[in-house]
């Protein structure tokens, strides 16, 4: 299962809002080879699944996530750290031995 904090569901609608998204949109996440650990994390708005895809909603937020990503994603929770000193989206993976100081790649 992956899950989004509460703060991650309401900062999720606002950018669909901003953006003139519809509510029903979902964010897919996925995993990227690169970044200075070795994977990166790529999060975009998509109106389709594909086949394969795995959908999580929380919060009244619906995240989907292809099947080779979820091995590296399983037990993912997405959080949104706002304000001055604020990192915006964080992803606290428990399958990474190591993330690179900005939090947007890592290792397994």
């Amino acid at each position: 299962m992956i899950q989004l904090t509460e703060s991650a569901a309401k900062k999720l609608a606002s950018l669909k809002s901003e953006e003139g998204r519809a509510d029903s949109d979902l964010l897919r996440v996925e995993v990227k080879r690169g970044g200075c650990s070795g994977f990166s994390y790529k999060m975009d708005f998509t109106s389709e699944q594909k086949d394969g895809d795995k959908v999580f909603e929380t919060h009244g937020q619906k995240l989907v996530v292809d099947a080779q990503s979820l091995l590296y994603l399983l037990g993912m929770n997405l959080d949104y750290e706002g304000g001055l000193n604020g990192k915006g989206f964080v992803f606290q993976n428990p399958n990474a031995s190591k993330s690179c100081g900005c939090g947007a790649s890592f290792a397994v």
